[in-house]
């Protein structure tokens, strides 16, 4: 469960999870005019706006307990049964969270149920996601996180909008894409202790990879296979932003 997955690791994660303000704009902008805001999943409160009202939901009391004490009040609790009424608020969002919900479909018409004027989300795609040069030369049993983008949109009642959100080389967001051209800070426990991708692996196979990423970080063997990232701004992970509107 993800409440007890972030109990492990979620310690100091308010501290390495800092919203890129990049990607906070493409958010905010998703949310448009609402004046309300249901933010499930909401970990340390990272992307919330603080121009309208927000009520957050999450599971992990570790998590719940690193919010600020400027954050929006938070409610224990999962996406799969949101303690609130029908039409409850303008806009329900879910941010980097799905992927870890016992049921992403409970989830979805949970949010659709409580909100008055629409759904935004950000998750991964998978079919974009496992080209990651870490997960592919260092961790390949890491990729069953994240699912194809279709495990997310086709559990819509109607197509919802999706775009992509390209992922900029000093991104401040500490999640594991974050790093794309910049190996040696995954090599940092801080750093890497926080990310549900490498909890979920044997920690042995961890060891394995991220040894065999430092002797090659140390020897420019990284450097010289991937050259051709040191001059991208920006890269596509798979980092997708979905936005459904009731019909109407």
């Amino acid at each position: 469960m993800a409440s007890q997955l972030y109990e492990r690791i979620g310690r100091g994660y308010a501290r390495t999870r800092r919203p890129d303000p990049r990607i906070e704009r493409r958010i905010h902008a998703a949310l448009g005019d609402a004046t309300s805001v249901l933010n499930v999943g909401a970990g340390a409160g990272s992307y919330e706006p603080s121009d309208r009202y927000v009520l957050a939901i999450e599971p992990s009391a570790q998590m719940r307990a690193q919010r600020p004490t400027t954050a929006a009040p938070c409610l224990a609790g999962g996406a799969e049964a949101l303690p609130l009424d029908d039409d409850a608020v303008d806009v329900a969002m879910a941010l980097y969270t799905d992927f870890h919900w016992s049921d992403r479909r409970r989830g979805i018409e949970e949010m659709i149920r409580v909100s008055r004027r629409g759904v935004v989300m950000v998750t991964v795609d998978r079919d974009v996601a496992e080209e990651y040069w870490l997960t592919q030369d260092y961790l390949p049993s890491a990729n069953d996180l994240f699912e194809p983008l279709s495990a997310v949109t086709e559990l819509f009642p109607t197509p919802p909008a999706v775009h992509d959100i390209p992922i900029p080389h000093d991104c401040r967001d500490g999640f594991v894409h974050a790093y794309w051209r910049r190996p040696e800070a995954l090599l940092d426990p801080d750093r890497h202790g926080t990310m549900a991708l490498f909890a979920r692996l044997e920690p042995a196979e961890v060891q394995r990879g991220l040894s065999r990423l430092r002797a090659e970080v140390n020897s420019g063997a990284w450097a010289d296979r991937h050259r051709s990232l040191t001059e991208r701004p920006a890269l596509d992970l798979g980092h997708r932003l979905v936005v459904w509107r009731p019909a109407g």
